[in-house]
């Protein structure tokens, strides 16, 4: 495990990424998505989807980036090392899984080839629509070497590398799921509740992802609790009732949702304090006569 600080970036040589020339193994959602990133910074990069297997020939880049699935990780390692892909230069090769570790990628350590986690905390959710990268946060670990290598290409796409000795990695999984996948359900609820209000599918999502996108910049930059915003916050609980009563009659599917992410903000809304303590307690009032 490195023992990097989290919150100081190590070193990062401007010429350090003029000497990246990066391979990428995985033509997925992630991998085309990186590929598009590294390019656009004005870096080599190759793009190899897995679907053509490891090359027959040693692959020269000196920056390989495993995006395959978490199941394949080991076995391209274990392939790489077979077959002598890697090792004949010096190379860093990582992976982008957030629940593993460097040790995942262990088959393929060598004198000349090093091993990290480089896992972006970003969401990729279509190969043909690469997420904005700038501002992304990047958990990187593993051999000293590897690690300089990936913080270097991060720095280069305009992200910031974390380091935390010590990382649950399945619970930052975990984290990051409930966040980013939590998110686009909640946002399908969204569209299906402004359906039943009398707005077409299309424009509801047009309306909702600017929504979102001011409450990830408000979650940034003021941090929670204070990202949050509406009638729980505001101590609201006849504006609470009124949205029950809108979701049974039009949406009774979604009430459990509404329910549940009601009592997950009364917690910080008693935190800030904008409304008297009885108000918070109405609202959890309201909140248990739906669930009786």
């Amino acid at each position: 495990m490195s023992e990097m600080d989290s919150t100081r970036p190590s070193p990062v040589h401007p010429e350090d990424n003029a000497l990246l020339e990066v391979f990428i193994y995985g033509g997925g959602k992630v991998g085309r998505g990186l590929a598009r990133a590294i390019r656009d910074a004005g870096l080599r990069v190759t793009l190899r989807p897995a679907r053509d297997g490891l090359p027959s020939e040693r692959i020269e880049a000196n920056f390989v980036i495993l995006a395959v699935r978490d199941r394949d990780i080991a076995p391209c390692a274990e392939a790489l090392r077979d077959r002598g892909l890697v090792g004949h230069r010096d190379v860093a090769v990582v992976h982008c899984a957030g629940a593993l570790g460097p040790e995942a990628l262990a088959a393929a350590r060598g004198g000349r080839v090093s091993v990290a986690q480089m896992h972006p905390m970003i969401s990729f959710a279509s190969p043909s629509f690469a997420p904005f990268l700038e501002r992304g946060q990047l958990h990187i670990d593993g051999d000293p070497t590897a690690v300089r290598a990936a913080r270097s290409l991060g720095v280069c796409l305009g992200m910031t590398p974390r380091t935390f000795p010590g990382l649950d990695r399945v619970a930052y999984h975990a984290a990051a799921g409930l966040v980013a996948n939590g998110a686009a359900a909640l946002a399908a609820a969204g569209v299906d509740l402004l359906e039943r209000a009398g707005i077409d599918r299309r424009t509801a999502a047009e309306m909702l992802g600017p929504l979102l996108r001011t409450v990830a910049d408000n979650v940034e930059v003021l941090g929670v609790p204070d990202a949050l915003t509406g009638p729980v916050r505001r101590g609201d609980a006849a504006g609470v009732a009124r949205h029950l009563e809108a979701l049974c009659r039009l949406a009774p599917h979604l009430v459990p949702f509404y329910v549940a992410a009601a009592a997950t903000q009364l917690p910080l809304a008693r935190v800030l304090g904008e409304a008297p303590a009885d108000a918070f307690d109405a609202i959890q009032r309201v909140l248990d006569g739906i669930q009786q």
